[in-house]
């Protein structure tokens, strides 16, 4: 026993020492495991970690719940169970669209912000929390008032819808914008473009469970109901902005204090404008977003109403697009990854989304579900090229030595353009499909087109033919050395959208 005893005493130390090498190749391959298959784990970075960039990534959630809500839920609502008109309820849908523009002027002021306590992007992020919890708080009661079913005249409610749906609109935009510019502060250049595409994701994300929840809590629907469910979402936005904001901005009074040479907004967008092929930019961006939503509101109605789809299987199209979406950042990863061209990345998007609105086209004649299915899927994936493309771009632009530190500036000019041109599409796209399906059905077009899939027909060539103009314009850029390219071996995206 005693030589045992010995024996086992001289080869502790042996044993602790494999024992230690053991758990170090152990810890090392669930690192490796986790950086190459879980979402996003190589965005982060030794300053910036991944807890806490998905921490400030729920100031996206809070716009996806808020894009469900206004684009969503109390559409259907309104128009189904309030008995509003269809034309009013657009206008009112339609009102955030007019903070849109802004966004530049918004990510300028947070730029040359100068605050006591030395924050620059916190205090607009705060107060568009504030605006998005207001308007959310007062809409409920306002459009209950409004039709009749609250105490006050309808045109209170009306009165009250209106400023609430300016407020949620007002909120979204300066929140987006300002938290966008935070998060490209917060990150080192080699992985800005990881994290702001991760941000947009985390807003589909975000837009995805709101409206699974919503529609569950809403399946019995209830005034009561709805003005717990918009009131909740309220709150719920106070709650995510505030721990989004936690602790994420460093205060530094110097680079925020009250320059007496602070230049004006003109000025400085007279520089940015200026810069070689910056113009071209935002048209291909405006083009280009115009070209990938104009048929948001038409692919499910189009799968029901010319391939007699149901309300399933047309939900699932979102999903299949959502997955497109998702594969984009996934090949935009590699593509930036190994020193891709962002503008070339946005062209393959819109030669994919030529292809896909194709695909839907011949869908109907066809009489073919999975053409159909396949069109959604890569209408997501050349969206979520030419989103991370365009936008990695303007992010680019805003590191010239000419407008270092104002990043807010280029991410607003992105994000207006991007969102004015979208808003304007949709509506766009939705009344042409009306005037011309009514057209065609009245037999003014000839007998050959009468057909309900004549207006749908029409909204797709439309959008084909914006993303032939897109590439045109996006062409020139490809060669251009305005913007450097992103240096090879900085990875990106799916292994960054997000507005």
């Amino acid at each position: 026993m005693s030589y045992l005893a010995a024996l086992k005493a001289s080869l502790a130390p042996q044993a602790g020492a494999i024992s230690r090498i053991e758990s170090l190749k152990t810890g090392a391959f669930w690192n490796r495991l986790g950086t190459r298959f879980l979402p996003f784990a190589d965005a982060a970075t030794e300053d910036l970690p991944l807890g806490r960039i998905l921490r400030l990534s729920l100031f996206q959630v809070s716009v996806g719940i808020a894009a469900v809500l206004l684009t969503g839920t109390l559409n259907r609502v309104m128009i189904v169970e309030l008995g509003m008109s269809a034309s009013l309820v657009a206008v009112m849908v339609s009102l955030p669209l007019l903070f849109a523009p802004l966004r530049t002027l918004i990510g300028f002021k947070s730029d040359h912000h100068a605050s006591l306590l030395g924050w620059k992007r916190v205090p607009y992020i705060w107060f568009g929390t504030l605006l998005q919890f207001g308007g959310l708080a007062i809409l409920p009661f306002a459009l209950l008032v409004m039709t009749g079913g609250g105490t006050g005249p309808a045109f209170v409610g009306q009165m009250g819808a209106v400023v609430g749906f300016l407020l949620v609109g007002a909120g979204m935009h300066t929140t987006q914008t300002a938290g966008l510019a935070l998060a490209t502060d917060l990150a080192p250049e080699q992985a800005r473009p990881r994290v702001v595409a991760l941000l947009y994701v985390m807003l589909l994300f975000g837009t995805m469970v709101a409206a699974l929840v919503i529609g569950r809590l809403l399946a019995d629907f209830t005034a009561t109901r709805l003005v717990q469910i918009v009131q909740g979402a309220a709150a719920l936005t106070m709650v995510l902005n505030v721990i989004a904001l936690w602790k994420q901005e460093p205060r530094n009074r110097e680079a925020t204090r009250n320059r007496e040479a602070q230049p004006s907004f003109g000025e400085v967008w007279a520089v940015f404008i200026a810069r070689p092929r910056t113009m071209r930019l935002l048209v291909t961006v405006g083009l280009g977003a115009a070209a990938f939503t104009m048929q948001d509101v038409l692919l499910e109605p189009y799968g029901g109403q010319v391939l007699g789809l149901s309300v399933g299987a047309t939900t699932a199209l979102t999903a299949l697009w959502a997955v497109g979406m998702l594969t984009g950042f996934g090949y935009a990863a590699k593509s930036l990854g190994e020193g891709g061209d962002p503008h070339r990345l946005a062209g393959f998007g819109g030669v994919a989304g030529i292809g896909a609105f194709l695909l839907v086209l011949f869908a109907g004649p066809l009489h073919s579900v999975t053409l159909l299915e396949i069109g959604a899927t890569f209408i997501g994936l050349g969206g979520g090229l030419f989103s991370v493309g365009t936008l990695t771009a303007a992010m680019a632009i805003s590191d010239t030595d000419t407008l270092d530190g104002r990043t807010g500036l280029a991410l607003g000019a992105w994000g207006a353009v991007q969102a004015t041109s979208a808003g304007l599409a949709i509506a766009v796209g939705a009344f042409a499909r009306d005037l011309v399906s009514h057209a065609a059905m009245a037999g003014q077009l000839g007998a050959t087109l009468v057909d309900p899939s004549t207006g749908y027909v029409f909204v797709y060539g439309v959008e084909i033919v914006l993303l032939f103009a897109t590439l045109v314009a996006l062409g020139p850029l490809v060669r251009s050395e305005a913007i450097r390219p992103v240096p090879a071996g900085t990875r990106f995206g799916l292994s960054e959208f997000p507005i």
